[in-house]
């Protein structure tokens, strides 16, 4: 059943109206026909099912037959800060960490940092982002569209995260901080709070920027014995994250 995200404003009662992208999906490449059901959802954890009733050339008319509250989103909403990585690999990570249940990702300009995108350019692959997490939202039936947040310094990345419920920095030269153990050691507000968590480029954080991070109470934490892509270590994170965390 396709999945469409509506601003709740555009669900009115028992009728919703699709347009744009969408409605062209439906009508033309899916090929619904009347009575065919759609699940709609507001991006604020509510679901709603919708039968097809008429067609424009430009619109899909649903009645909505049901709503109900999305049963997808973990209790905490995890936060990536990930350093920009080469090439197209912030792509995939930007899809998967959607998938693996992110609530936003902010990316950051670290030491090691190899791209380096301009003004023009950062915006542009920032729209970009935001729209393959929309994509990876669809497909995983999320009950919000995570988003991506315009690409900001170290120091501002750490500012963003000082008042976040739990925090931690993963890095490959900690020896006794591990992940697992920082998620088990936490208390109830931060099970249920925003928890935000640092991944380098390729190259990891130098030594100057853990410190940097703890003195903003950043632990370090390590993520085991082997060093890990900066395009696996986000998903290691968040899959050991709703292991723990979600029981």
């Amino acid at each position: 059943m396709p999945r469409i995200y509506l601003d709740k404003n555009e669900i009115n009662g028992s009728v919703a109206v699709i347009t744009g992208e969408d409605a062209k999906h439906i009508s033309r490449s899916l090929r619904m026909k009347l009575g065919d059901e759609v699940t709609l959802c507001d991006g604020e954890m509510t679901d709603y099912k919708g039968v097809i009733t008429g067609f424009t050339s430009d619109t899909v008319q649903l009645e909505i037959t049901s709503k109900e509250r999305s049963g997808s989103e973990a209790p905490y909403k995890a936060r990536l800060f990930m350093a920009l990585p080469k090439s197209d690999k912030m792509e995939l990570i930007i899809q998967k960490a959607v998938e693996l249940g992110v609530y936003q990702i902010v990316p950051f300009l670290s030491e090691r940092c190899i791209s380096r995108p301009d003004g023009a350019s950062g915006v542009k692959k920032v729209e970009r982002w935001n729209k393959i997490a929309l994509g990876a939202a669809q497909q995983s039936g999320r009950g919000i569209i995570p988003t991506v947040h315009g690409i900001v310094s170290y120091k501002e990345a750490l500012e963003m995260a000082k008042d976040d419920e739990a925090r931690f920095i993963c890095y490959e030269c900690e020896e006794e901080n591990g992940l697992y153990q920082k998620l088990l050691g936490m208390n109830e507000k931060e099970k249920c709070g925003r928890i935000s968590f640092f991944v380098g480029a390729e190259g990891g954080f130098s030594r100057e920027e853990v410190e940097l991070a703890k003195g903003c109470s950043i632990a370090s934490v390590t993520l085991g014995k082997r060093i890990l892509r900066c395009e696996t270590a986000p998903m290691f994170v968040l899959s050991v994250m709703s292991a723990v965390l979600n029981g």
